[in-house]
Order: structure tokens, then sequence, then C-alpha cells
């Protein structure tokens, strides 16, 4: 069994055409154990009860935000040392720096093609 075919991924993301964007191009590049959420809270809930390799998380969301979402991930043992990939509209330095020093992996701004997104996951959890 591939990488690809055994990678788990939270896609979290507040507006549902993203989410449709970003699984869409993940099942292009053949990783389809997505789960996926529209808000920070909801998302950590849920891979909190099932772990994941890699959230995906857009940075602009209501209530947490991606980065709240790293924070929160990074004081939790259990979610800790998942893969992270903050997508943005807006990368802003000030964003990006704030995110590295959270413990963010890698980041990708909007729009993306899926090479892209296939490259920064792979900076990530390897060659896929």
């Amino acid at each position: 069994m591939s990488l690809r075919e055994k990678l788990r991924v939270m896609v979290v993301d507040d507006m549902s055409t993203s989410r449709g964007l970003i699984t869409q191009a993940l099942d292009a590049i053949g990783i389809q154990n997505v789960a996926t959420a529209g808000d920070g809270k909801t998302a950590l809930a849920a891979i909190q009860q099932s772990p994941v390799h890699l959230v995906i998380s857009d940075y602009n969301m209501p209530e947490m935000d991606g980065l709240h979402l790293l924070h929160y991930m990074r004081a939790t043992p259990q979610t800790q040392k998942t893969g992270f990939l903050l997508i943005t509209g807006r990368a802003d330095p000030a964003v990006i720096n704030k995110g590295k020093q959270l413990g963010m992996n890698n980041y990708l701004p909007k729009p993306f093609q899926t090479a892209d997104l296939k490259q920064a996951i792979e900076a990530i959890v390897g060659r896929l």
C-alpha cells in the first residue's frame, strides 16, 4: 500500500466551495482517506476522535482561524506531531511567520494548482 493510500487527511475550511476544491485536488493526487470540517473547533474534536496524519486548513475562518487551530493542535499531546498545511488567500508575512512559530509545517497561497498542493504535501509527508 502506497503512502497516498495510507495517508489520512483532514481538510478544514469554512467555505464549502474551497473544501470541495481541496478534496477534488486530493482525489486527483490519489489521496482518498479525507475528512472535512467547516471550522477549527469541529476539526479539533474530529481529529481527537479519529487521528489524521495531515491537517490542511484555511487561515481565515470565524471563531477559530487556522493559526488558532494549529496552536491547539501543538498544545495537545495526541495532535502535537500531526502535519499542518495552511492554505491562505493572504500570504501575509506576519501570518506566515506566526504559523512557523507555532509549528506550521508548510503553507500554500490561494489560488493553487493540484501540482502545487501535491508539492506542499510532499514537503511534509514525503513522496506520494
